[in-house]
């Protein structure tokens, strides 16, 4: 029994590295050369850290250049405030670590390699599906075809997987993009940025820490991104010199959109996840906004929830309809909960900007997370996700 895994994302490679380090044969297939390119989530939560720790990884993994965030902070006209603390939480792991993308999936798929029935593909994009009697029996990729027993599209939320098996993903009411650039550090910097939101009139920005610089997430209302370019970024500039003001002496720093990158916010979840033969994972199933920043999380939580249930499938010898039903079953509750309480904050900022209201949150959250037991309930939930799945750790003995 063997599977291929399209996608080199978090959560592709997790689940190749845990199929391989129960001796399942798995090739991942990765359709550039290499992962050096600039994601949007750099952000570890707790539950991985934890996850790694018990796979022997983490010590490694937090050897290379990160940044400990271990608070997430509101900046609003009516105050500042806390909204999650993590270094309450009862881990090793009172953080969030925010790591370049590029360097967590080059140390798994370095610590995948060492083990011999693992295979990566790179310059591999998947170009069809290969079908026997309705049943996905492998996958056609730029060089060559692979029969396997399995195929898993873990490749993003412009699945090519997802398409070419005819499983559509369904809108749920995304109405925010975000307009994302980099500004160096400074070390007269606040040490407690960590994950911060600043709130104006009109938009937010959120601020996430780096080793050597900030990564800046500029809101704006869905499809406003051709007005904005118009206007130029000086609209960006005045908003960080007047609500960020420790980053106002690099606002110059962004002179044109050709520094920034759009992402078109987007929430959606597709009804099945699975054909026969086929599972879908991360946001190739459902996409996740950066609401929270759990993209990576949920996928991580896929890879560990489809391992339990595709191990066990496949050392018997068949993976069956009701093993992939099961992988969506044990992870669905998670993610309709997730992707809800993102609409609920979507929805909420279209009505504010309808009314002519700034996009702050409601000041009573002030008030409530002015209780520390408040700021760790928000530091637990956001550290773990809803219904976090635990590995069966025994399926790793070959």
């Amino acid at each position: 029994m063997s599977v291929a895994v399209a996608g080199g994302g978090p959560g592709g490679l997790l689940l190749g590295y845990l199929l391989a380090r129960a001796g399942i044969e798995v090739t991942v297939l990765e359709a550039r050369s290499d992962f050096d390119r600039d994601f949007r989530g750099d952000s570890l939560h707790p539950y991985t850290l934890e996850l790694l720790d018990r796979l022997g990884l983490a010590e490694d993994l937090l050897a290379l250049d990160h940044f400990k965030a271990r608070s997430f902070r509101f900046h609003t006209p009516s105050g500042v405030y806390s909204c999650a603390d993590y270094d309450r939480l009862d881990t090793p792991f009172g953080y969030v670590a925010l790591m370049p993308q590029v360097r967590f999936l080059d140390f798994l798929a370095e610590r995948a390699a060492k083990l011999p029935s693992f295979t990566l593909k790179t310059n591999a994009k998947v170009t069809g599906l290969l079908e026997t009697d309705g049943k996905v029996t492998g996958v056609r990729f730029r060089g060559g075809e692979l029969e396997t027993s399995l195929v898993v599209g873990a490749d993003g939320r412009f699945s090519t997987v997802r398409r070419l098996a005819g499983l559509d993903a369904k809108p749920l009411g995304a109405t925010t993009d975000l307009l994302w650039f980099r500004l160096p550090r400074s070390p007269g910097d606040p040490r407690d940025a960590d994950l911060d939101l600043y709130f104006g009139r009109d938009a937010y920005v959120g601020v996430l820490g780096g080793v050597h610089d900030w990564q800046v997430g500029y809101s704006l209302e869905k499809g406003a991104y051709p007005a904005l370019r118009e206007r130029g970024v000086e609209p960006i500039r005045a908003f960080l010199r007047d609500r960020v003001p420790w980053l106002a002496d690099r606002a110059h720093l962004l002179t044109g959109f050709a520094q920034t990158t759009l992402l078109s916010v987007d929430i959606s979840r597709v009804e099945r996840w699975h054909r026969p033969g086929l599972l879908l994972l991360g946001d190739a199933a459902h996409v996740i906004s950066p609401v929270g920043g759990n993209g990576i999380l949920m996928a991580v939580q896929d890879a560990v929830a489809a391992a339990n249930r595709l191990i066990p499938a496949l050392r018997r010898g068949e993976v069956t309809s009701a093993d992939l039903a099961g992988v969506q079953a044990d992870r669905i509750a998670a993610i309709e909960r997730v992707q809800a309480d993102q609409v609920k904050v979507e929805r909420r900022a279209a009505a504010a900007r309808a009314r002519g209201r700034g996009a702050a949150p409601p000041a009573l959250l002030k008030l409530l997370f002015a209780i520390p037991a408040l700021r760790t309930r928000g530091a637990r939930g956001n550290a773990y996700g809803p219904f976090p799945p635990q590995l069966d750790e025994s399926l790793l003995a070959s």
